[in-house]
């Protein structure tokens, strides 16, 4: 798909910012994905532009999955099951999203995104590390709640990680740090998941998304040291950041 350069530097200015704002204040950020890539990238068709940030946040989450695997944050067993049930509701999402008038679809972003802003600053991820036993109830229950969450992320073309960790905690008991790490699986999973469905019908841009996801990765790395060093302010920032979300998703809706 032909574009300017100065297209190609937005994207990546913007795949920055999404990547700083994830790595600062630990979620959220790739609801700002597809906004950026209509208002500020210029992509005009509502569906390039979700599976275009389907995959860019794909991307971010596996490499950032690296990290928590690292630390030692990710619950591989419940990971999985989460993802692999997902994988089913984000394909019926994604599905439908495709057949949905594009500035039908952008109203529906946007209601996303105030209840996003809603959530983030309804969140508290201050808790006890309790101990933790996978059961097949527990299994099922993390199944169930995964086919869901994923519908809703491969809808409207999100990470969805707002809704994974906690859905993860309330699925199956899971401690706040093992359920942020293990939800970048499901993140990935619901992503890629979305993008291939999007792309099999020529929906994703894919230099785009490749500078997005560069952008991303650097915006990331960038967060880290800022992280540390705000740490006593996330709280702040968090509200900060979910005002934006919110006054975003009402610009967008006026502009409809």
């Amino acid at each position: 798909m032909a574009h300017s350069w100065l297209q190609d530097i937005v994207a990546l200015l913007s795949g920055s910012a999404v990547g700083l704002s994830l790595s600062v204040i630990g979620g959220g950020g790739s609801i700002l994905a597809v906004p950026l890539l209509i208002y500020a990238v210029g992509i005009s068709d509502v569906h390039i532009a979700i599976g275009t940030s389907a995959l860019a946040v794909a991307a971010n989450a596996f490499v950032n999955l690296i990290g928590h695997w690292r630390a030692g944050n990710v619950n591989w067993l419940c990971a999985t099951i989460f993802a692999a049930a997902g994988i089913v509701g984000a394909l019926v999402g994604s599905s439908l999203g495709k057949i949905i008038d594009g500035h039908k679809l952008l109203n529906l972003f946007a209601l996303a995104m105030i209840a996003v802003g809603i959530a983030m600053l309804r969140s508290d991820t201050k808790g006890p590390e309790a101990e933790f036993q996978l059961t097949l109830r527990i299994a099922i229950r993390l199944g169930v709640v995964g086919v869901v969450v994923g519908a809703i992320s491969g809808f409207f073309g999100i990470g969805g990680g707002f809704l994974i960790v906690p859905g993860m905690m309330f699925g199956g008991g899971i401690p706040i740090l093992k359920a942020i790490g293990s939800s970048l699986l499901s993140v990935g999973t619901f992503g890629l998941t979305t993008a291939i469905n999007y792309a099999l019908s020529g929906w994703v841009d894919w230099v785009i998304s490749i500078l997005f996801i560069c952008g991303g990765v650097v915006g990331g790395i960038a967060g880290v040291g800022f992280a540390t060093r705000l740490a006593q302010h996330r709280g702040v920032l968090r509200a900060i950041f979910a005002g934006v979300v919110i006054i975003v998703a009402i610009l967008i809706l006026l502009r409809i």
